[in-house]
């Protein structure tokens, strides 16, 4: 792998953490308004959890791809095993 490679593949990593460092923050910030806006329209139905819940699934599927699917099971995985089956 020469330096240009290793460039591509460390600037699609940061812009993979980028994204989701971006939708973490767009999560919490959303569901504390949303908090405080169920809290002031109806504060004995607490209906902002079911948002926070399903979009909470969509963070957890996000951060399980970047930082497990793409760290583990990544380009870097895949180098390292063709080489294993290579020396066999």
């Amino acid at each position: 792998m020469d330096d240009r490679e290793k460039l591509q593949q460390a600037e699609r990593r940061v812009s993979e953490l980028k994204s989701f460092y971006s939708h973490l923050i767009t999560y919490i910030l959303i569901n504390i308004l949303m908090f405080a806006y169920n809290m002031i329209t109806s504060p004995n139905y607490w209906w902002f959890y079911w948002v926070t819940v399903g979009w909470g699934f969509g963070v957890l599927s996000h951060a399980a791809r970047v930082f497990l699917i793409s760290g583990r099971l990544g380009k870097q995985w895949e180098e390292k095993k063709i080489r294993e089956y290579m020396e066999k």
